[in-house]
């Protein structure tokens, strides 16, 4: 735990001390709402800062004070399903900050709805190490080890922030967060690999495929997760493209010159144990549903990337999460990330 701890004010510490051009960190902001295509319930708002560190293959070229110390990566490197690398490996550490908010359809009522989801809030940190392999002229892969802590309940701060957005916006009033789940400790580790087939040639347009699994353990979610994405466009980088707001499933930011346009199409499966939006709290009373073991989520969109800077558009279609629910749900995305 100590270990842990210290690695995340490392996080915390380094960027203020990495101030070389060659040495960047990629910052990234995730907005996901429902808004976008007119509803207001469900997973119905999703926000997240992240922090991708540079390559820390290069920080032996860095000064004594910007490096991680090294018992820090032996750590990691020790970790089942990160050692024993290939020889051409390299790594990142992230640290997040996000918060997810998920209402019942109608939120004029005080009443509890008995037959829809509960009011329900997570607010977390999160740190995760990135190893991506080169494993062949065309292939990559890359490994995410990511850990969660944050609350579940009125600590979460979903209401709040959901009563002042609509406040602001002269939109509808939430009033049934009095229902909303209890306080909980909110914890999760999750690992997920993924493998890239891209083209050789990159100043050209082309289309590569990136699949992916993974596992999600803890008390706000337990699942296990596949799926695969393509993307066609223009000077594709050679990276793990963009992902939605779900653990371990970041991207790897590489460095790319000039500009870089595509289009994605994109599936991920899970097959859900627990999922406390849903089930409710672990250990205390409070409402729940009655959820579906499967769900997936598909979705489309685009990003321009020009150096620095990388916008990326999505909407994506998740089928019904409980037996209750009367159609599948929708939402928009976009992320916007900077390097410097």
């Amino acid at each position: 735990m100590l270990r842990f701890l210290t690695f995340l004010l490392i996080l915390l510490w380094l960027p203020v001390c990495a101030q070389s051009a060659d040495y960047d960190w990629t910052h990234s902001l995730y907005f996901e709402n429902d808004l976008f295509i007119g509803t207001d319930s469900d997973y119905t708002n999703g926000i997240k800062y992240s922090i991708i560190s540079p390559d820390l293959v290069r920080q032996k070229r860095l000064p004594r004070t910007y490096k991680i110390p090294s018992e820090i990566l032996d750590f990691f490197h020790k970790l089942p399903l990160i050692k024993n690398a290939p020889a051409e490996t390299n790594y990142k550490v992230e640290l997040a900050l996000g918060q997810n908010m998920y209402t019942p359809q109608d939120i004029s009522r005080y009443d509890l709805i008995t037959d829809d989801r509960p009011y329900a809030g997570f607010l977390y940190l999160s740190t995760a190490y990135h190893r991506k392999s080169k494993t062949g002229e065309t292939r990559s892969q890359m490994d995410t080890l990511e850990v969660q802590i944050g609350m579940v309940g009125p600590s979460s701060l979903a209401e709040d922030a959901q009563k002042f957005v609509h406040r602001v916006r002269d939109l509808q009033r939430p009033n049934g967060w009095d229902h909303q789940i209890k306080d909980e400790l909110g914890l999760l580790m999750a690992f997920e690999r993924k493998w890239l087939y891209h083209p050789t040639k990159q100043r050209r347009f082309c289309t590569d495929a990136i699949a992916h699994a993974g596992v999600t353990l803890g008390n706000v979610m337990t699942y296990i997760n596949a799926g695969v994405e393509v993307r066609t466009g223009w000077n594709i980088p050679r990276s793990f493209s963009v992902s939605l707001i779900r653990p371990a499933g970041s991207t790897w930011s590489t460095g790319n010159s000039g500009l870089s346009f595509y289009l994605f199409g994109a599936f991920n499966g899970r097959a859900v144990f627990r999922d406390i939006s849903l089930d409710g709290n672990s250990f205390r009373d409070s409402h729940s549903v009655d959820k579906k073991p499967l769900v997936a989520d598909i979705s489309a969109g685009g990003t321009l990337r020009y150096q620095r800077l990388s916008i990326s558009l999505a909407y994506t279609q998740r089928t019904r999460e409980f037996d209750q629910q009367p159609k599948h749900h929708g939402y928009g995305s976009m992320v916007f990330s900077y390097a410097f």
